[in-house]
C-alpha cells in the first residue's frame, strides 16, 4: 500500500468534488462527478456517491482507477 498524499485545506471543510480536483485525483469537475457517480471513490473506507459531501481534516479519500488505488488525506493548512 502506497503512502497517502496529504492535501492541506484552508477552511474547516471542503466538498468532495473540490477535494478530488485539489488532490489531483480528478482532472476536472466533470471527471470528479464521473468518479463519484461510478462508485470509484471511498471516504474513510465507505463508497461515497455524493460529490457535495463535506470532508474535514483527517478524512481519507481513495479513488480506484485502472492503475490501482490512489489515496489522499485532508489536513488543515496552518497558515
Amino acid at each position: 500500500m502506497d503512502t497517502p498524499i496529504e492535501v492541506p485545506i484552508r477552511d474547516d471543510v471542503i466538498r468532495l468534488g473540490q477535494f478530488l480536483k485539489l488532490a489531483g485525483l480528478a482532472e476536472s469537475g466533470n471527471h470528479a462527478r464521473d468518479l463519484v457517480t461510478d462508485g470509484d471513490v471511498q471516504v474513510d473506507g465507505e463508497t461515497e456517491t455524493r460529490r457535495g459531501r463535506q470532508l474535514r481534516p483527517g478524512a481519507r479519500v481513495t479513488v480506484s482507477g485502472p492503475e490501482g488505488d490512489e489515496t489522499a488525506v485532508v489536513v488543515q493548512d496552518d497558515m
